[in-house]
């Protein structure tokens, strides 16, 4: 594409090889002076929704053992 009709359209035309993924050769007088890439794709998540806190949390003790009676806020 010549770069006259780019700078006519400029952002059109970056929408489109955004699209499209097709990538654009810009020329000046037949020798090219730039081309437009579409951007790289996202690298897909490693972490799920399911798992991701894995190994945040600790285990102070069993949640259904009551606590020893000293321990309660209550009678202090």
């Amino acid at each position: 594409m010549a770069i006259s009709k780019f700078k006519a359209r400029c952002l059109a035309i970056i929408e489109r090889v955004r699209k499209t993924g097709e990538p654009l050769l810009i020329t000046r007088r037949g020798e090219p002076v730039a081309q437009i890439l579409p951007p790289p794709l996202p690298e897909p998540s490693q972490e799920s929704a399911f798992g991701c806190m894995k190994g945040t949390a600790r285990e102070l003790g069993d949640i259904l053992e009551p606590l020893p009676i000293e321990d309660w806020e209550v009678l202090r």
